[in-house]
């Protein structure tokens, strides 16, 4: 039996539909559907919402499931995991539903092409959004309303999170995971999932070359020195002196292997350390932004506001509530 004191989880609805994408529904089923018993109450549950019971998918294989659209109406999170036909508006039904979730305070998430599902109720005008490079074009044609960013990797809206391509979903995902739960459980979902805890929302959708072995150190073996190194001062010179290459060739290597610039990324890197800290340490505030590499309270203050979209103190407060 469950204690009536004990809150109910969140409830995280996938839908399904005609013509599903599996890879993308395939990624929302196993970050956010597998049990993961060592994190007890924490996690979430997780449903199916299938507007005709079963849905054909691409591949020549069927979804089913015992929940309809009425699913929508109790759901915290809804995640549309990509959309065939973008530009088509999908059945007045499911964009009902997702309205009438939204309108009272539940969180969309869209992978890929699930944006345009988004777009087509409505609820994007005005708003900042993302889908797959391919077809940027394409929804800031059918929707000029919306605030479109390119080249990111997804875009948080507080209620509204836009995915771009396949493997964005997952970082998308961990982001959702991380607001939720914090940084030390979102790096264990990603530690199973074999990826990168973090990678910066902003970061390019393409990068045109892998992070990969060079003369000297590679990028990728700097960036672990450096995370090792976030309560020292670093500099651009001390990043091309560790990787063996000149300030120039650097950078060019730098932007090529992660889609953006080092100190874009050690500025976030010192506010996910700062989480950490948050969570897991009773430093106070000033000594926490020292141990993560930022000069001033202010300075992190700031930084720590931009990429958390909260204060240190509301945040850490939220996480001693979650362990209580």
């Amino acid at each position: 039996m469950t204690d009536r004191n004990t809150p109910a989880r969140h409830l995280i609805v996938a839908l399904a539909y005609e013509g599903l994408w599996p890879l993308e529904f395939g990624i929302a089923a196993e970050i956010f559907g597998w049990r993961r018993p060592e994190l007890k109450d924490l996690w979430y549950d997780f449903r199916v919402a299938c507007p005709a019971q079963s849905a054909q998918a691409v591949g020549g294989f069927s979804i089913s499931s015992p929940y309809g659209l009425d699913s929508l109406s109790e759901a915290d999170t809804i995640i549309v995991p990509g959309w065939q036909s973008i530009i088509k508006p999908p059945p007045e039904e499911i964009l009902e539903a997702i309205r009438a979730a939204h309108a009272r305070g539940a969180r969309l998430l869209s992978y890929c092409t699930g944006a345009f599902v988004f777009a087509h109720a409505g609820l994007l005008d005005g708003q900042q959004a993302t889908t797959h490079w391919r077809y940027l074009p394409l929804l800031k044609e059918l929707f000029p309303k919306i605030e479109i960013i390119d080249d990111v990797l997804y875009v948080d809206n507080g209620n509204i999170v836009t995915a771009a391509g396949s493997s964005s979903a997952i970082d998308a995902s961990l982001h959702v995971i991380r607001k939720d739960h914090g940084s030390g459980v979102a790096n264990k979902i990603a530690r199973s999932l074999v990826t990168p805890p973090h990678r910066d929302g902003g970061q390019s959708q393409y990068v045109e070359a892998p992070v990969q072995e060079r003369p000297g150190k590679s990028v990728a073996a700097v960036l672990d020195w450096s995370r090792e190194m976030l309560d020292q001062p670093l500099t651009i010179a001390c990043f091309a002196r560790q990787a063996g290459m000149s300030k120039r060739t650097f950078l060019r290597r730098f932007r090529e292997g992660t889609g953006t610039t080092p100190l874009k990324w050690l500025r976030r890197e010192r506010v996910f350390r700062a989480m950490q800290l948050l969570e897991s340490t009773p430093l106070d505030i000033t000594d926490v932004a020292l141990q993560s590499g930022f000069a001033s309270t202010e300075t992190f203050r700031t930084a720590f506001r931009q990429i958390a979209c909260t204060s240190p103190h509301a945040y850490r407060k939220r996480f001693e509530a979650i362990d209580a």
